[in-house]
């Protein structure tokens, strides 16, 4: 199964990603445990997400800023799947 993060204000994909089967934690909760996650899903709004300018994940990033859950969920498919 997956493992995602995104940020607290995207409830909807967090949702949604569930529905489809992926173990989808929030970003603010697991900042510590960043590499754990196959990706991380953020707005988009703020470059600096963890609030270190120098920061590198394994994961893939998803931008979710103008995206539907269903688009995320997409770009996830074409990326980590």
């Amino acid at each position: 199964m997956k493992r995602v993060a995104v940020e607290k204000t995207l409830t909807n994909v967090k949702e949604y990603l569930q529905e489809q089967g992926y173990t989808v934690e929030w970003l603010e909760n697991n900042k510590d445990k960043i590499n754990s996650f196959d990706a991380i899903v953020v707005t988009g709004q703020n470059s600096n997400f963890l609030g270190m300018h120098d920061t590198e994940t394994k994961g893939t990033v998803v931008y979710a800023r103008g995206l539907t859950p269903q688009d995320v969920h997409k770009e996830l498919q074409s990326t980590i799947e």
